[in-house]
């Protein structure tokens, strides 16, 4: 993206910190959640009167600028307001703060009022998404289930990893004996939790009739990764393989060595919409295919990732309902109703808590 028009005397910059509060504790395999921090990147066009905002929202054990990227919004914010150019460059090491600046400058450049990308979302066109079972005990995760399946999802996410595997594997085994593969789509995340039984857990799993499994290993282990994709036991996803891997050869390269069967596009730990677009046609050219996950953001960020998959014309279940996980989450336009993301034009946007 061109962040040259930044340079012009009108343009200013600002952000503000906010903690994200969990309605209740939500397990990975890298540990519990309670809250998440985010900053919120806010351009002001003084001519017009118009704000560009956007989010970073770097995750522990994840986000490379993770302990980084305040300090550099703050830099960042100096040299907007002293008519000093960014530094694309620079820019690849701090991934979340560039989706923010990219976010804002889409804002803005739009008109503000959130209008981040033209797309079917905003014309009242539901994103499909899948229904989201975070970890803890077996009977936290059944309810889980029971709720997913009562609000009408066909695809189901389940976090993996972090509990016994056989209690994981009655829970999913009982839910494939009430339901077919072809009735509820079983898509697994393990965040890199499986080690040296990657292979044989994949077996368990393939009885099952699982979809896919994200990140089965830690990221890093491009052999044993590659070799897991080809045994092709269960299909398998990366997700955090592709984070911190900015040029396009390098991707390239990844995919050609690892030949998995998806991708998972997370635009906040991939450095941007432009960033993600780009391991997108890399992935077509090899028939990789692909969906859209949130990382956690509010639902500033939730908004713009909704309208960046909308603008791409996928019918696949997308990862987008971490809207509902805050108890002080930004108000906006958006609601799940019939397991799909809508835009909402009976809600509006409630910014008074950054702005």
């Amino acid at each position: 993206m061109d962040y040259s028009f930044l340079i012009e005397e009108n343009i200013t910059a600002n952000f503000k910190s906010y903690r994200l509060e969990f309605r209740q504790a939500s397990g990975t395999s890298r540990g519990v959640l309670h809250y998440k921090d985010v900053y919120f990147l806010i351009l002001k066009d003084k001519s017009q009167g118009v704000l560009g905002i956007g989010e970073a929202g770097p995750l522990f054990g994840l986000s490379c600028d993770f302990d980084s990227a305040y300090n550099y919004m703050k830099g960042m914010c100096a040299l907007i307001n002293k008519g000093e150019c960014i530094k694309e460059k620079e820019l690849q090491n701090y991934p979340s703060v560039k989706f923010a600046l990219e976010m804002a400058c889409l804002d803005l450049k739009n008109g503000g009022n959130r209008h981040y990308f033209k797309s079917d979302f905003e014309g009242g066109v539901g994103i499909p998404i899948n229904g989201l079972i975070w970890m803890g005990s077996l009977s936290f995760m059944q309810a889980q289930l029971e709720e997913k399946i009562s609000a009408g999802f066909k695809c189901i996410k389940i976090k993996v990893g972090a509990i016994d595997f056989e209690e994981e594997l009655s829970l999913i085994n009982n839910l494939r004996k009430r339901f077919s593969k072809e009735k509820i789509e079983i898509r697994l995340d393990a965040n890199g939790a499986f080690e040296e039984d990657a292979l044989d857990k994949l077996k368990a799993y393939k009885a099952l009739g699982i979809h896919s499994i994200e990140q089965p290993i830690r990221q890093g282990q491009t052999a044993l990764m590659a070799n897991l994709c080809k045994e092709a036991v269960v299909d398998i996803a990366l997700d955090e393989e592709l984070i911190g891997i900015q040029e396009r050869d390098e991707k390239a390269d990844l995919l050609d060595r690892v030949k998995p069967q998806y991708i998972i596009l997370k635009p906040t730990l991939l450095g941007g919409f432009q960033s993600s677009q780009e391991w997108i046609e890399l992935a077509e050219e090899r028939g990789i295919a692909w969906w859209a996950t949130s990382a956690l953001e509010s639902n500033i960020g939730l908004c713009a990732i909704a309208q960046w998959t909308s603008s791409l014309k996928t019918n696949r279940p997308q990862g987008l309902g971490t809207g509902q996980l805050y108890v002080n989450n930004i108000n906006a336009p958006m609601e799940i109703k019939d397991a799909k993301l809508y835009f909402s034009t009976s809600q509006e946007w409630d910014l008074s808590p950054i702005i």
